[in-house]
């Protein structure tokens, strides 16, 4: 009996065991999940570093690159990527709520109810053994007063049979064994009472107590493995419900690589880079060997030295051309045929001579400066030196074209820009004159005539650059710009002193020798051309008025502060960048917008330019 009840002991400390290794594995599979959940959160974390690594900055030329089929897949793509990390989020965030936080309550749930059924399980075990030391005690007790009985009834047979014994004491001891007997029979009935109850509490306890208690952990356990396989179906669908989200971005890729288009792209490029220029034509034939017709005479004329030798830049200097004469060439050449050097009209007849470069450059430094031509050099010596002039025109036809076009966009930007705040402005006054206690309505003023007068330039601005545009796609008749013509001639210029100051130096004395032989036509033409490039300059009288309009003052170097109702004379036309030249009095003068003056112009100068 205590065999058995020591297995069913054992028993019930393994399934104790059991349960407690049930509850560790739960919480193992827990863990799982939790890393399981931190992975995605870092997946889906570098997958969204990633996108945004690649993604075009701003203000850069990546930006422009969005133009190409190829850039913008590639934009798609990140894009996917990134509502694909957000999908790996949401499977975290669902294996985080869904699996995570309730496996984390069941466990605690799953503790307190094994607690519960063991701490049961021990009360019952407890309540059996007490009952069974209570049956022990009985017992002993019974065995002990049945042995006490029947040593008092040996003793009181034994006094009865001794004749030596006294009557007294003989019924003494049956006294005696009469009250052993009956304490003998009071222990076995109380023993047999608890022995009933103790089988009753024993049959209860074995096929009752101890059983439900075990069925209820049995039940606790069949619900935590129920509940694992659960929560590893669960651990599928999270996965399963992103899947088709997932299919729509790779779709999403798909499409976004099947739109690539290189026909459209190459074309972008052709678009961007070409230049506008019109093909060249072929190249001419130079015959040179007409200068082996020269007579001996004219030979040694054109070469003889003091020291006799032979000028060894004479030969050199025959192929060089005029710089300052124009080319009578309709469509300007391209840029690899522009050398000096560069015949416009087919072959240089060898009878047409060059006028000597000194010559000419000595005309030109040694008559008196003007004004006007200086103010031209020095704006063509600062476009020189700047990043390029400020209409492109350095740039081929249609890239200059695309940067006018952009400039006038941003400049439309910052009317719009300046509009919609002096709108705000105006909004702002009108209800400070409603309720003069919110402020002063006059504070406005200052700020709106600035941002009146900002926006002016800013339209001033627009149309110069609209000439400009308006050149270029040949809307207007080609208007020659002042400025870029004179830092041209200033260029032309430079070389030109270069290339003297290199053939004086390469003279033995010092002097600039040219070949005499030049043809007399050829000279007067050069002479005309030259003067032709300076007949602007000399223009300073008086070609009409004009009324201003409004006030301009005059803040930059070269413009002239006017007042509204003034009249001024007019010594040079606008030529189409939105200034015409005014002059005050003899030694006051400058530039004035013209849309600001009202410009009266004589009746010779009207008729010269429509005969023009």
């Amino acid at each position: 009996m205590c065999r058995e009840r020591i297995k069913k002991q054992d028993q019930f400390d393994n399934l104790d065991k059991h349960m407690q290794w049930g509850i560790e594995f739960v919480e193992r599979y827990n863990k799982f999940v939790k890393d399981r959940t931190d992975i995605e959160i870092n997946y889906a974390k570098q997958l969204r570093n990633l996108s945004k690594k690649y993604q075009p900055k701003k203000n850069s030329r990546e930006e422009e690159e969005q133009k190409f089929t190829s850039c913008r897949a590639f934009q798609t793509l990140l894009n996917e990527m990134n509502d694909y990390a957000g999908q790996h989020e949401v499977i975290a965030e669902n294996m985080s709520g869904l699996i995570f936080a309730e496996l984390a309550r069941y466990i605690q749930e799953l503790k307190q109810e094994r607690k519960m059924h063991f701490q049961e399980g021990r009360r019952a075990q407890q309540h059996i053994e007490s009952c069974w030391k209570q049956l022990e005690a009985s017992k002993r007790r019974f065995e002990r007063d049945c042995k006490e009985a029947e040593r008092a009834q040996q003793h009181f047979e034994k006094m009865d049979a001794d004749l030596n014994v006294t009557k007294a004491d003989v019924e003494k001891a049956r006294q005696q064994a009469l009250t052993r007997h009956q304490m003998a029979s009071d222990s076995k009935g109380e023993y047999c009472s608890i022995l009933q109850s103790f089988n009753k509490e024993q049959h209860e306890h074995y096929y009752t107590n101890i059983p439900n208690i075990f069925q209820k952990i049995q039940d606790l356990d069949e619900r935590r493995i129920v509940r694992i396989g659960d929560s590893m179906k669960t651990f599928s669908e999270v996965d399963r419900q992103v899947i088709p989200i997932i299919g729509k971005c790779l779709d999403g890729i798909t499409k976004a690589a099947e739109s690539i288009d290189e026909k459209n792209d190459t074309q972008l490029v052709i678009e961007a880079f070409k230049s506008g220029f019109e093909q060249p034509g072929d190249v001419e034939f130079e015959d040179f060997s007409q200068t082996m017709k020269r007579t001996v005479s004219e030979s040694s004329l054109s070469s003889s030295r003091p020291d006799g030798k032979q000028d060894s830049k004479s030969g050199k200097s025959k192929g060089k051309l005029w710089p300052f004469i124009k080319k009578n060439k309709p469509p300007p050449p391209p840029p690899s045929s522009s050398t000096p050097s560069a015949v416009p009209n087919g072959p240089q007849s060898p009878k047409q001579q060059k006028e000597p470069l000194s010559h000419r450059l000595n005309e030109f430094m040694t008559s008196k400066p003007k004004i006007h031509c200086f103010r031209s050099l020095k704006r063509g010596l600062s476009l020189k030196l700047g990043s390029g002039p400020e209409d492109f025109s350095h740039l081929p036809p249609e890239q200059r074209r695309k940067k006018l076009q952009q400039k006038i966009d941003e400049i439309n930007k910052e009317i719009q820009k300046e509009s919609d705040q002096r709108d705000a402005l105006t909004k702002m006054k009108d209800v400070y004159i409603k309720n003069p206690q919110m402020g002063d309505p006059n504070s406005v003023d200052p700020r709106l005539a600035e941002i009146g007068q900002t926006i002016e330039k800013l339209r001033q601005e627009s149309q110069k650059f609209e000439a400009w545009l308006a050149e270029v796609e040949g809307r207007l008749p080609a208007k020659t710009d002042q400025g870029r013509r004179q830092s041209e001639m200033y260029e032309l210029q430079s070389s030109a002193v270069n290339n003297c100051a290199q053939d004086r130096e390469s003279s033995p004395d010092g002097s600039y020798t040219e070949e005499q032989s030049q043809d007399p036509q050829l000279k007067v033409a050069a002479q005309n051309e030259f003067d032709d490039e300076f007949d602007d300059e000399e223009v300073l009288a008086s070609i009409g008025t004009c009324k201003a309009m409004y006030p301009f003052e005059g803040q930059n170097e070269g413009t002239i502060t006017i007042a509204e109702g003034e009249t001024l004379s007019v010594i040079e036309e606008d030529k189409g960048d939105g200034w015409t030249r005014v002059r005050r009095n003899e030694d006051e003068e400058g530039y004035v917008p013209t849309s600001y003056v009202e410009v009266y112009l004589d009746k010779s100068v009207k008729g010269a330019m429509t005969y023009i």
